[in-house]
């Protein structure tokens, strides 16, 4: 059999990760990219250094696993810490934060379903520091002109 599925077969090593149209820092290793899974999803192994402000996806599921460390998930009105071995869900059209909640950040895997995540995040570490504040945080005012290429929404 030639072709097809098969062809899709990836293993990584420890470490390795799939490369993209830009380098992505150490922080966000990606593992199966969209077109690794023809859109269906793309997975990242993540470190959650700096807190991501409130947001909304408005097509993508976000799903995240814990594999170290303590993540703080504010979902609509709730806020929670979630810890090594606990997954949440994100559904698509409900705001949602995630704080970096221990030393070291927390370590996740991040599913995005339909896939593009990795490619919202080359767009923005190509535009470099144009996107964040004077202090160095993300500034939704100059995201979202990105975001929304991926129907995504920061709060201003």
């Amino acid at each position: 059999m030639s072709g097809g599925s098969k062809d899709r077969f990836i293993l990584l090593k420890p470490g390795e990760a799939r490369p993209g149209r830009v380098p992505l820092p150490p922080a966000f290793a990606v593992k199966a990219t969209t077109e690794d899974t023809e859109a269906r999803f793309s997975l990242l192994e993540v470190v959650v250094a700096r807190d991501i402000p409130r947001h909304t996806h408005h097509e993508a599921d976000e799903c995240i696993y814990v594999l170290d460390g303590a993540l703080g998930v504010d979902f609509d009105d709730e806020s929670h810490t979630i810890t090594k071995g606990t997954f949440v869900l994100l559904p698509h059209g409900v705001p949602h934060a995630l704080r970096c909640a221990s030393e070291p950040p927390p370590r996740v895997l991040q599913i995005s379903s339909p896939g593009g995540w990795e490619h919202y995040l080359e767009d923005l570490f190509e535009a470099g520091p144009s996107v964040l504040t004077d202090r160095g945080t993300v500034d939704p005012v100059k995201i979202n002109p990105i975001a929304a290429r991926y129907a995504i929404r920061y709060e201003e």
